[in-house]
């Protein structure tokens, strides 16, 4: 395994769950890379939009996520759900429906950080419909990673300050690599 793509499920510039993917791509093992998508090009999805052609920022996420070997979404809890621009990209990823499917087989993990203490136990669970109408392969092989009070587990460098978490971190994510892999 040798890439994979993050995508935050918020626009903040100070994203807890951005920076719990760069805490993430820290973690990593040798020989192993994390892309974070930037999702502020994407526009809200509007078929007469889709039928003028599809717009360069989704473009470049599809082409970014096809070209990888993975995809690792960062989620965010907005009453109890995902927030709309992860679902709205989600959606222009598939669209047009003739193109080469981006999702199909493709391994996906969710992770979440959130401020609340229940981290992002119950927007995970939303995603997963949503990926296996897509036909992905989620990931499920090693418990959740819901990190709750995020908005004090980072640190000045961006590194989880805890060092349980970030064992629990560097487990979910060799787990997500060898699942990945085909081990």
């Amino acid at each position: 395994m040798a890439k994979i793509v993050g995508l935050s499920g918020s626009l903040r510039k100070a994203s807890l769950n951005t920076a719990l993917l760069h805490a993430a791509a820290k973690l990593l093992p040798a020989g192993t890379t994390l892309e974070i998508a930037d999702l502020h090009s994407v526009p809200l999805y509007d078929g007469d939009v889709e039928a003028a052609g599809v717009p360069a920022g989704v473009a470049a996420l599809k082409a970014l996520v096809t070209g990888a070997d993975a995809l690792l979404i960062a989620t965010p809890e907005y009453n109890h759900s995902t927030p709309g621009v992860l679902k709205n990209a989600l959606d222009w990823m598939s669209r047009p429906p003739q193109d080469p499917p981006v999702f199909t087989r493709r391994p996906i993990a969710i992770l979440g950080a959130s401020p609340g203490a229940f981290g992002t136990a119950r927007s995970q669970p939303v995603l997963l419909p949503v990926l296996r109408a897509l036909q992905a392969r989620v990931f499920s092989d090693a418990p959740p990673f819901y990190l709750s009070t995020a908005h004090q587990a980072f640190g000045a460098d961006g590194q989880l300050l805890d060092a349980t978490q970030r064992e629990r971190l560097a487990a979910f994510l060799k787990a997500f690599i060898a699942f990945a892999a085909g081990d």
